[in-house]
């Protein structure tokens, strides 16, 4: 584990970020390879924000895609994964990251017309049952995306490494 990684860990469980709020673990604050890791010198993996937590701080260390800050990254070291299999994850995880946003640009706009049609003199009862349909078709596409992201993992996978994901899956460490 990298020595910077040790330091942050040690301040999280004391309650202390070190550099301020400003600079947060996985913030745009770029400090490098000796502060936070921030975008300045680890970069994106192509599948964060694929599997979305909905845990209540978004900054602390579990929380993000997949149960974790980046998914691919973590996956990748975990699973062992070869390029090929990386480059299809990656592939994968970036579909599902594309599903997830858009289900969540659906979420608000629902949500936006149950505001409006609450803010009328009367209420109409076909408009908001429209509008909760809407919002099942939303969760009955994203689910099908995750089924068909789970699928191709499964593909993707060797039966050793499937029996690691499962592991993960089942111990906690990764939240779909």
């Amino acid at each position: 584990m990298h020595p910077a990684m040790l330091e942050w860990l040690r301040q999280a469980r004391r309650g202390s970020r070190g550099c301020g709020a400003s600079a947060e673990f996985h913030g745009d604050a770029g400090h490098g390879r000796h502060g936070h890791w921030g975008h300045g010198h680890w970069g994106h993996d192509a599948g964060e924000g694929a599997f979305a937590s909905s845990g209540d701080n978004e900054h602390d260390f579990g929380a993000g895609a997949f149960g974790v800050r980046r998914p691919l990254r973590f996956l990748v070291h975990k699973l062992e994964l070869d390029d090929r299999q990386t480059s299809e994850l990656a592939a994968i995880l970036n579909d599902l990251k594309t599903e997830r946003a858009q289900a969540a640009v659906d979420h608000r706009r629902s949500t936006a017309a149950f505001a409006d049609s609450m803010a009328t003199d009367a209420f109409d009862d076909a408009k908001v049952t429209q509008i909760a349909s809407e919002r099942v078709k939303t969760a009955e596409r994203l689910r099908d995306a995750v089924v068909k992201a789970l699928g191709r993992i499964h593909a993707l996978l060797t039966s050793d490494q499937r029996a690691k994901l499962a592991y993960l899956i089942r111990t906690g460490a990764l939240a779909l």
